[in-house]
């Protein structure tokens, strides 16, 4: 089962990894999208009956994928926290516990639309909190998935799904990446997020998610 496939991007290669993720090996940056960390508490605070534990698996995930793929760079491409009252004690006390175990690492925020509503992360987590697009070399890093006039685009905030059929009713939706042209669709990285379903079109590279593994449609 394949853990990654490259994909070249306006001459230089990015891998999308089964994780939900992308590495970007020229840089050693991993991009990240729509993580949406303190969600399950904002739900809570409302008084809805939801999980607890989501902002301890999405953290324990990242760390798999940094011990995995040498990265001296983290961008979140978007909906780092979910809502103000995703501002509770225990998520910032497990943030600034996992910060505090990444020292070095350099970490960017372009911020999302719910990164507008929740506000920025403290600014303990010393993260660096920018407005869309970031352009880095080839590529324009932002949270809404609309063209560049000069950059190819990794956004997210769609949360791309894609349904597949099997024998009789059969439907497994999954997550996945959607490359159209000039704009680079990541899954939602967190837990507990939902997903918009997508259909293939002419020109289209869908990649879905799963199981461990990743691979393309077509």
């Amino acid at each position: 089962m394949r853990t990654h496939i490259p994909v070249s991007l306006a001459g230089t290669e990015v891998w999308l990894l089964a994780d939900k993720a992308v590495y970007w090996p020229e840089q050693k940056a991993l991009l990240i999208a729509d993580i949406h960390f303190g969600k399950a508490a904002a739900f809570r605070a409302l008084g809805q009956p939801v999980p607890h534990g989501t902002t301890a698996t999405n953290l324990a995930r990242l760390d798999a994928l940094l011990e995995a793929y040498p990265t001296e760079r983290l961008y979140f491409l978007g909906d780092f926290l979910h809502a103000p009252e995703s501002h509770a004690p225990t998520t910032l006390n497990a943030l600034a516990r996992w910060r505090n175990a990444n020292p070095s690492l350099l970490i960017t925020l372009i911020r999302g639309n719910h990164d507008l509503r929740a506000g920025d992360p403290p600014a303990s987590l010393k993260i660096n909190v920018v407005p869309e697009p970031l352009l880095i070399g080839p590529l324009a890093l932002q949270h809404e998935p609309e063209s560049h006039p000069s950059h190819v685009v990794l956004a997210g905030h769609i949360h791309p799904a894609f349904s597949l059929s099997g024998r009789g009713r059969q439907r497994l939706r999954l997550p996945c990446f959607c490359l159209d042209n000039d704009v680079l669709l990541l899954p939602a990285f967190g837990d507990f997020t939902g997903g918009w379903e997508i259909k293939a079109l002419p020109g289209r590279r869908i990649f879905v998610v799963g199981d461990g593994g990743i691979w393309p449609l077509g």
